[in-house]
């Protein structure tokens, strides 16, 4: 299977963000925190989330007492026609919309710390595995995430987008690292409100983030009077989700509209948008697609392309693409796009397929061709034949002449050409001048010039064409795999400890009843070290009380574990919260 071997039928250019994951990394605290998380959410999902959230836990092999194996998840997926990769925390936005759009769930492997149980801005196996996956059994639902993963990896976006997305990945992990001094958050937070402060326009990519950050995150779905929530944001927000639903949080109708409203991915959200069903996503999607260069194409597409200052793509009606950084293009008496020049690496290809010996390293210092109808012939250069090239005088060796109505001039010696399906797609030429009056275009100085065939550009999307190829040339191709991380740290290993001998007594307890006593005894002893040595420490009381009265062991630290949490929850109000949440999940259970 080679050095990829988890990468099955996945391109090149995505394997690279795929880990293999180690349940090892995964700490008793890790595993104790997953199943709080779970508890709670079941109990207050049954009546506040889609319908479709706990069948789905089941059914995509979410288990309440353990974190999940993505394996699992994804052998469950496929029965939904999807499947479940491994990844770590963030992966660029493109590369998680082009495995959304296979029909992949990414799910980050790592686990959330304690400290931010109720929500972690950074992506986590809660947000994916227990946010994510459960809707995804929704077939209305799973259609449209992967509509809307085809349709956002066509979306074009701007160098400003990339300055925003590494801010924000930034500040995620600081804020997630417990030992981010104050200084570090804020230094963070800096660099993200300069990179937002610099953002000049809204590209296709920030519009398309905000309607996913108002759907697939953030969604409610249902009646303004009943809305139910269905967003991962919200299903893997122990905290938010609690109070989503309440009046001081605003209702808006979903719309199309939802795309002119800013989101802030460290804070609570004030408003949410109510969608009245999973279909009604696709139509909103599909008129945001409408107003996109990948279907409009033509100068509107191109000024998208310009104004982006990021690799993109220009398609010709033969089918050709070519690939890179735009860099000008120029307009014909009408205002149509006539010529297209590309600065620096560019490739050219054909239905995603990268052109044999027209890659971004032959290309290297850009690529310049012509767009339109040939004057005298009112057709494509694409559909010339072989006789059309004779009767215009193209034989070996012999100087002939291209003009297009446009007015631009191609004169050289034509070599060679790529045809594909009956189109013609390159045609190549040395000692070759291309001129649009007196402007020159190219030399024959320069080399060879290869020009692509078509009469107009049809699409312009984000990216390149064949991203694997283009990335591989330019040495932007990710050789260094990602790493899942561990939340085990010297400071709390000996706190792990006693999770672990809870854990193990609740298990010695399941398997073997009576064996009680030999339980209530491990349990009391943990207490007494709790106290000594991790006062502060309350998810752990929490399962001490849970398994008392669970197991009826009637132990005498019953009171003092009860007043300690009191204590603990004096600490902050999200404590108190999580805390007061737990102990009624525990009530309910009894």
């Amino acid at each position: 299977m080679g050095k990829w071997a988890v990468t099955e039928n996945i391109p090149e250019h995505l394997a690279p963000f795929i880990v293999k994951q180690d349940p090892a990394l995964y700490t008793p605290i890790d595993h104790a925190s997953w199943r709080y998380i779970l508890r709670v959410s079941r109990a207050f999902f049954a009546h506040s989330a889609h319908k479709k959230y706990l069948n789905g836990l089941e059914e995509t092999g979410i288990s309440i007492d353990r974190i999940p194996l993505v394996s699992e998840i994804d052998e469950c997926l496929r029965r939904f026609g999807w499947r479940a990769v491994a990844v770590s925390g963030f992966i660029p936005p493109a590369a998680f919309m082009e495995f959304q759009s296979l029909g992949i769930l990414p799910v980050a492997c790592d686990m959330r710390s304690l400290d931010h149980l109720a929500y972690t801005p950074a992506p986590d196996i809660v947000h994916e595995a227990a946010g994510h996956a459960p809707i995804i059994a929704d077939p209305e639902y799973a259609d449209y995430l992967r509509n809307y993963g085809e349709v956002s990896r066509k979306a074009i976006s701007s160098d400003k987008d990339l300055l925003v997305y590494e801010a924000i990945r930034n500040l995620s992990e600081v804020k997630e690292n417990p030992h981010s001094t104050w200084a570090e958050v804020q230094a963070a937070q800096t660099r993200l409100d300069q990179a937002v402060a610099a953002v000049d326009f809204l590209s296709e990519a920030a519009l398309l983030a905000r309607m996913n950050w108002w759907t697939v995150e953030y969604g409610l779905v249902g009646t303004m009077d009943n809305p139910k929530i269905y967003g991962a944001g919200l299903l893997s927000s122990v905290g938010e989700s609690f109070h989503c639903l309440r009046d001081q949080v605003q209702k808006t109708p979903f719309s199309i509209d939802c795309i002119e409203t800013d989101y802030d991915i460290t804070r609570p959200q004030p408003q949410l948008f109510v969608t009245p069903d999973f279909a009604s996503l696709t139509r909103v999607l599909e008129e945001f697609a409408q107003t996109m260069a990948f279907r409009r194409g033509g100068r509107a597409g191109l000024e998208k392309a310009l104004q982006a200052k990021t690799p993109t793509t220009a398609v010709l009606d033969s089918g050709i693409q070519v690939g890179g950084l735009l860099a000008e293009f120029l307009g014909d008496q009408a205002g149509a796009p006539c010529y297209l020049s590309f600065r620096g690496p560019t490739q050219l290809a054909y239905r995603d397929h990268q052109l044999d010996g027209h890659g971004a390293n032959y290309h290297r210092e850009g690529f310049g061709s012509p767009v339109g109808k040939l004057k005298g012939l009112g057709k494509s250069p694409a559909a010339l034949t072989e006789q059309d090239l004779l009767a215009l005088g193209f034989s070996p060796g012999k100087m002939a002449r291209l003009e297009f109505e446009s007015g631009v001039v191609v004169v050289g010696i034509l070599e060679g050409f790529v045809r594909k399906e009956g189109l013609l797609l390159v045609l190549v030429f040395n000692s070759c001048t291309v001129t649009l009056g007196e402007r020159i275009l190219f030399r024959p100085e320069w080399g060879t010039y290869d020009m692509a065939c078509g009469s107009e550009v049809i699409s312009v999307f984000g990216g390149t064409p064949d991203r694997g190829a283009y990335l591989r040339e330019t040495g932007g191709l990710t050789q260094k795999p990602a790493f899942q991380k561990t939340n085990l740290t010297p400071e709390n290993r000996e706190l792990n400890g006693h999770y672990q001998r809870v854990r193990e007594l609740r298990e010695l307890a399941q398997r073997e009843p009576s064996k009680l006593s030999i339980v209530k005894a491990g349990l009391s002893e943990v207490h007494v070290r709790l106290n000594a040595q991790h006062p502060d420490d309350w998810l752990l009381r929490l399962e001490l009380l849970e398994l008392n009265r669970t197991l009826n062991l009637m132990a005498p630290w019953e009171e003092p574990v009860r007043n300690e949490l009191t204590q603990l929850s004096k600490r902050s109000p999200q404590t108190q919260e999580l805390i007061a949440r737990g102990t009624q999940i525990l009530s309910l259970s009894v």
